[in-house]
């Protein structure tokens, strides 16, 4: 049975004799990609969007691709991106043998960041001076390609080599930086949790919250929705709202002392506030829920 998906293999002879490495320029490889652009490759591949912006997609993950963007694919991944809008850039291919065989490591490539079956993402955002440098270090290596005489492949070894310990660098840093910012998190959040457990009565400003945690309102909104699937300010309201149920429900405080008790502003303020959470007014609520 073919194959519905497009399979493209490494042109070993394109330079006369065998070379097992390339940079191609992305407006060249469009014209050989089939109309749909999905396909897969029997090589690796380093792609550096350096002109428009689209889609590009690796197995299942889509990203937004901006000039500065690179792109890592392993054989037998499958990709898209979109031809139209991504108008140039350069592909850094090669198989693992250019290099595996030189270092009698078979597992020299797959050991890289960006080639790990268990990597995070496909994709990197590479800082300015590093684009310049990878964008030189690829120029290089076509010039290389372009003098190549044969068994002398030593210096573009060394290139992409090069390219290739930088970028792990790069990647490897995003992906602590991710994780310190997880752990980060978490540790705010519990936090967060163990403040309004304590202050809820008193503060109900996510503000109040922030500036106890030494972090802007907005990255603790933004955690607690990551985290909880709601705002921060959201998470305080129901939180005093279940306090407010409990005063309800277990006391004989009057809906005034109990509007005090919560620092509402006004007790007109405190029936509207609990009516929106709970569709009911406070003395409703209390009348069907006090044992």
């Amino acid at each position: 049975m073919k194959n519905s998906i497009p399979r493209y293999t490494f042109y070993k002879n394109k330079y006369g004799s065998e070379l097992l490495i390339d940079v191609v320029e992305l407006k060249y490889v469009k014209r050989f990609l089939a109309e749909s652009a999905v396909h897969t490759l029997t090589y690796y591949d380093i792609t550096f969007v350096t002109e428009g912006e689209g889609s590009f997609s690796i197995d299942n993950r889509t990203y937004q691709a901006v000039p500065g963007d690179v792109f890592f694919s392993k054989p037998g991944e499958v990709r898209n991106w979109d031809t139209g809008r991504i108008v140039n850039g350069y592909a850094l291919i090669f198989e693992d043998d250019f290099l595996s065989s030189f270092f009698k490591d078979p597992l020299f490539v797959q050991h890289l960041s960006f080639f790990k079956m268990e990597k995070t993402a496909s994709g990197l955002h590479l800082p300015d001076e590093l684009y310049k440098r990878m964008l030189q270090l690829l120029h290089d290596i076509k010039v290389e390609i372009d003098q190549y005489r044969q068994d002398d492949v030593h210096v573009l070894r060394a290139y992409l080599y090069e390219a290739l310990m930088l970028l792990n660098r790069a990647y490897q840093n995003l992906i602590s930086m991710e994780e310190g910012n997880k752990e980060a998190g978490g540790t705010h959040i519990s936090k967060f949790i163990e403040l309004v457990g304590a202050d809820m009565r008193e503060h109900h400003s996510v503000r109040h919250y922030a500036d106890k945690l030494c972090i802007t309102s907005n990255y603790l909104n933004e955690i607690v929705n990551s985290a909880m699937g709601m705002s921060a300010k959201q998470y305080i309201q129901n939180k005093v709202m279940e306090e407010a149920k409990r005063l309800l429900a277990y006391t004989d405080f009057p809906v005034s002392e109990i509007a005090f008790e919560l620092h509402f502003s006004t007790v007109s303020y405190f029936v509207r506030c609990f009516r929106q959470c709970t569709g009911e007014t406070p003395l409703v609520y209390r009348s069907m829920h006090k044992p």
